[in-house]
């Protein structure tokens, strides 16, 4: 592979879930990662259907809205994914207030302010892994 085709392949994801209530930012998500990655999508509305995602297999990343039609505590499932499976999916948060995100759950992902523009989620997401404060403030795990 020459260094033009390294430079333009896109970074695979694996399996991403998006979990969001609200179907036309699910799929301008959708859209931006499939254009940001390579990955495998699955959209999931509520957390009745994320747990259901969860129980069958555990994403190698998340798009989590803390607020769900069924839930205001989807940042709980942040922390389930700890304690279901020997690895933690990267994870993003998605959020109109994300003042209301525990501040240890915080530090699991970065966190977006709705409205925010789906290709800089996808960005934070699909790039190499950030750590530290200085990684947290531009967007990366902290």
């Amino acid at each position: 592979m020459s260094q033009k085709q390294r430079r333009k392949a896109k970074p695979a994801l694996g399996r991403v879930l998006i979990i969001e209530d609200d179907p036309v930012l699910a799929l301008a998500l959708e859209d931006a990662l499939r254009a940001g990655c390579t990955c495998e999508v699955v959209i999931c509305p509520s957390m009745e259907a994320t747990m259901a995602e969860l129980e069958a297999q555990l994403p190698d990343a998340m798009v989590i809205d803390i607020h769900l039609a069924d839930r205001n505590d989807g940042w709980a499932l942040a922390e389930l994914t700890d304690l279901i499976g020997t690895r933690r999916p990267r994870i993003v948060f998605s959020t109109a207030a994300p003042q209301e995100i525990p501040e240890e759950i915080a530090e699991m992902g970065a966190i977006f302010e709705k409205p925010y523009d789906p290709a800089a989620l996808v960005e934070a997401l699909c790039g190499e892994e950030q750590r530290g404060l200085f990684a947290r403030l531009r967007g990366g795990k902290g």
